[in-house]
């Protein structure tokens, strides 16, 4: 993030939290981290943001992928090389809203998420921990742990002191936009407030080379360029985006 945080706390009941973070704590903000309906939410402009930004696994769109979405013939379940008999244990680097982390550990895999965005890991913070205790998906939710860090520049020190095997680094970092494409939905605009652009891509790959036992998954836009860097060694196509396999060793 930025130096001068763009998300700010203004709950007393939340000062513990922004201390924890380093996120301010300021009456007047673009975006506030708030307590709603027993649950964290990140509030915008609704006009810019849309409505409130909030972690969930129990409902909505996690729901219905993990009833419907295909189970082991997914993409991003293909692409990290699941298949009959292997479940890889994935590092989720670039870990966002946990969307993919949480297919991934519904299909029996242990998965580190790590988030350098404090905002985006207070909602998954939270969002983790109401999986915990809906019984539902406890299950699930506890083969997910979750770091906050930079995964470009600590990638091997999270991993490392997480404890964990790092066999499969899933990354699915920003995509530069162009200025035609400006009005792009109002949750990527709101990651793109946070976070930027991931201009550090190219040194992200290289960590998650280094550091993976066996194979580097990158989500693209299906016509984007691969990160600069060594090429893919196989390509898995979607209908709007793509995987590039970095490939070590198999996981047979």
């Amino acid at each position: 993030m930025s130096e001068r945080s763009p998300v700010a706390v203004h709950d007393p009941a939340l000062a513990a939290l922004a201390d924890r973070l380093g996120l301010p704590f300021a009456i007047e903000s673009e975006l506030v981290l708030e307590q709603r309906e027993g649950r964290l939410v990140l509030v915008g402009d609704e006009k810019r943001y849309g409505h409130p930004l909030a972690v969930e696994f129990a409902s909505g769109r996690a729901a219905h992928r993990r009833r419907f979405g295909g189970g082991r013939g997914q993409l991003v379940a293909r692409a990290c090389g699941f298949s009959q008999g292997v479940t890889p244990a994935v590092v989720d680097a670039t870990a966002g809203l946990g969307r993919d982390a949480f297919v991934l550990a519904s299909l029996g895999a242990s998965v580190l998420l790590v988030e350098r965005v404090a905002a985006i890991f207070a909602l998954l913070e939270d969002g983790l921990a109401r999986a915990l205790a809906d019984t539902d998906i406890a299950e699930i939710a506890a083969r997910m742990r979750l770091v906050h860090g930079d995964a470009g520049r600590d990638l091997d020190a999270l991993v490392a002191g997480a404890g964990f095997a790092p066999q499969v680094i899933h990354l699915d970092p920003m995509f530069p936009h162009r200025e035609k494409s400006a009005l792009v939905k109002k949750e990527m605009r709101l990651f793109r407030t946070l976070a930027g652009d991931d201009a550090d891509a190219p040194r992200l790959l290289e960590a998650a080379l280094d550091v993976a036992t066996h194979r580097v998954v990158v989500k693209r836009p299906r016509k984007a360029p691969p990160i600069e860097g060594p090429a893919p060694r196989h390509v898995i196509e979607g209908k709007t985006s793509r995987y590039d396999l970095y490939v070590h060793r198999s996981l047979k």
